[in-house]
Parts: C-alpha cells; sequence; structure tokens
C-alpha cells in the first residue's frame, strides 16, 4: 500500500491557502505562505502576493517607457548601444536599493532591449550546485539570467557562478577520494543580472565579477506623478491631476505603494461613487480609510513613535523596550519600520537608543517637552 510522508514547513495562519510540493514519489512538503504583520500594511514596499500580476501588467517594456532613475536609465543606455554593433551582451549587472524601486522591471528592459530572453531565478531558490548548473547550461547565447535577491546564495553555490561569470565555464567534481577528476563545461556567453535588498550582504568576490553595478534611489514626487498616472491608464481608472497627486504624496515614494494605493482607491471610488472619476477629495477620503496619511505613516508607524514618546518620554529607548511594547520581533521594526521613519527625520538612532524628533511631534500634534531639545545631539 503505498504512503506518503508529509513535510510541514513555512506554517502560519490557516487564512492562507497552502502550496503543495513534490520531494519524491513518497514525499510532498505542503508550504503554508507567510503569515507577517507587514503583509497586511498597504504601504510596506515588499513584494505581496496580489502584486505578482499588477507588476506584470503595469511593468514598462522599454527605457523610454521607464519613469525616474535618469541617470541609471543614462548609463544604461549607453552599454547598450556600445554592446549592440560587436553582438554581444553587455556586463554582468548588479542592482541593489529599497524593495519596490524597479529593480526585477529593469532587468526585464534590458533583456528585451538586447531582444534577449531572460531566465529569472531566486537566491534562496537555488538549493544546490546542481540547481545553478542545470540553469547554467541551459541558457541560450546572448541570454539573460536574473537572479533576485542575490545576496541570500549558498557560499558554495557561489564559487560556482565565479567561472561562469568571468570565464563562461562550469567547474565540475566527479567522483570522490583519489579517483576524482574535475570536468569543465563552456557555457554560451550571457549576462547575469542580480538585484539585492542587502548590498552589504554581498560577499566582496561577488561584487567585483559585476562589471556594471547600480543604487536605485527614491523616485522625486513629479515622477511619482508620472507613474500614477501611467499606471491609471493601463488599468482604465478615470484619474483627476488631484487624485493622483494625493496618491503620490502617500505613496512613499515608491512606485509598487503607489500602484496598490491605485487600486485601493478605485476600488473605494466604484463603491461610493458609482465608478465616477476619481478627484482629490475621494481619493483623500479613500486613503485616510485606510489609515494612510498625507505623508505615507500607516498605523502601525504612527504607533512605533507613540510608544516612544507616551511611553518613554521621547526617548532614548533600546530597541528592544520599543519591541515589547509593540509585541513585534526587533528585526522587524529595525528593518521594515524605521527607514522610513529615518528617511522622514521622524526617529533618530543615537548611541544611547532611540528618539523622536521635534517634526515628529509635530507631526502627530503632540507638545514638545522643553527638555527633549538636548537628546539628539
Amino acid at each position: 500500500m503505498p504512503y506518503f510522508l508529509l513535510v510541514f514547513g513555512s506554517f502560519g495562519l490557516a487564512a492562507s491557502v497552502p502550496r503543495v510540493v513534490r520531494l519524491s514519489a513518497n514525499t510532498l512538503r505542503i508550504r503554508m505562505p507567510k503569515d507577517h504583520t507587514t503583509q497586511a500594511r498597504v504601504v510596506v514596499a515588499d513584494e505581496q502576493v496580489e502584486d505578482t500580476q499588477l507588476d506584470t501588467q503595469l511593468r514598462p517594456k522599454t527605457l523610454a517607457e521607464y519613469v525616474g532613475q535618469e541617470q541609471v536609465k543614462q548609463n544604461l543606455e549607453i552599454f547598450l548601444l556600445a554592446a549592440k554593433p560587436r553582438g554581444e551582451p553587455i556586463e554582468h549587472v548588479l542592482l541593489y536599493g529599497a524593495p519596490g524601486l524597479g529593480k526585477t522591471t529593469l532587468a526585464h528592459i534590458i533583456a528585451a532591449e538586447m531582444g534577449a530572453p531572460i531566465r529569472a531565478t531566486s537566491g534562496p531558490a537555488i538549493e544546490r550546485a546542481g540547481d545553478l548548473a542545470a540553469i547554467l547550461t541551459n541558457l541560450e547565447p546572448g541570454s539573460v539570467l536574473f537572479i533576485d535577491e542575490i545576496h541570500r546564495l549558498n557560499k558554495t553555490i557561489e564559487e560556482v557562478l565565479y567561472p561562469a561569470m568571468e570565464d563562461y565555464a562550469l567547474d565540475l567534481v566527479i567522483g570522490k577520494g583519489p579517483s576524482a577528476r574535475t570536468l569543465r563545461l563552456e557555457l554560451p556567453r550571457f549576462t547575469l543580472i542580480g538585484a539585492t535588498t542587502r548590498y552589504h550582504l554581498l560577499s566582496g568576490p561577488l561584487r567585483n565579477r559585476f562589471g556594471v553595478t547600480f543604487r536605485l534611489n527614491f523616485y522625486q514626487p513629479a515622477e511619482m506623478v508620472q507613474i500614477v498616472e501611467r499606471a491609471a491608464r493601463l488599468l482604465k481608472v478615470k484619474l483627476d491631476p488631484g487624485a493622483a497627486q494625493e496618491i503620490a504624496r502617500r505613496s512613499r515614494a515608491t512606485p509598487r505603494v503607489a500602484n496598490r494605493l491605485l487600486k485601493r482607491v478605485r476600488d473605494y471610488v466604484q463603491v461610493k461613487a458609482g465608478g465616477a472619476s476619481a478627484t482629490a477629495d475621494l481619493a483623500r477620503t479613500a486613503l485616510d480609510q485606510l489609515a494612510v496619511d498625507p505623508l505615507g505613516l500607516d498605523d502601525l508607524d504612527r504607533q512605533i513613535l507613540r510608544v516612544i514618546i507616551e511611553k518613554h518620554r521621547g526617548g532614548p529607548v533600546g530597541l528592544s523596550s520599543v519591541a515589547a511594547a509593540l509585541q513585534e520581533e526587533m528585526a522587524t521594526i529595525e528593518e521594515i519600520y524605521e527607514p522610513f521613519l529615518m528617511q522622514l527625520g521622524f526617529l533618530a538612532r543615537t548611541p544611547r537608543g532611540r528618539v523622536v524628533t521635534p517634526a515628529a511631534y509635530e507631526h502627530l500634534g503632540v507638545p514638545l517637552p522643553p527638555e527633549h531639545q538636548h537628546l539628539l545631539v
């Protein structure tokens, strides 16, 4: 009688549909999607399930359509125009920056501009050196291999990647012990595009093997308005200029967040206004109902600031104390919540701990204590 061993992993709450992966003839792995508090946040820049189809639908196909990142676009255009007449792929490209800024989009644009096929994968998906070897040996000449979250590659796999990037060859060890021998497989010339949000976690040897490195910055307000208006046209959403500006200013200078907020405004207008054109007032009401304020802060952001103000007199306070008060993981606060608050100048990290700035007091409408001024020094 056949039997199956079920391997359970990555469990969250049962609100999501599990994914079944067959490991072998008699082994199945059931993976539950991560149930993280950030998944419920409409302003979080990390990719969520709903973003996959939306990003594909709204993704620019050429550099001309891509809005923002002007310096990156200009340099890329030169590299592409120089490589095409030579009939060779461009150098390996490393893209880094905050989530949702367009790294994956740029990778697909590079492939489209070169007229080359693209193979996309991610660092965590390449679990063994054999996985990488299978991908590399199946590439066509001139292909683009895109590895997202490349900082999560296993170090052993990185070492297999080095000769592939430098010499377009794959070094394999066949056999074990004294009879072991090495075999070198020639690979077609290809372009590796790596994307990461954690540039500092990349090893030095891997960083040095990329010929071109670009940092993607947050977008300017005018660029965000253009992105929202373009997305509205593609989604066939009637949007007044004032509504586009309202969505853009609350999007944390991140296109992925802007696209998500646009969908929420579209839904609100469809239900509350019978599908009429989205005006600035309707957009403002919809976003206020989502608790996204004019600077893009949501309830969790404001809660962090209020905990420090109300429970710790504005700081300084240690991260562990803030995490305990919020019942949240320290790493989540440090890596997801704090960067945007610091970008706005609402939170400062001092040698003594976290301190809320006068700008945050003003934004929250809380009087600034006189003794608070010296804490940022």
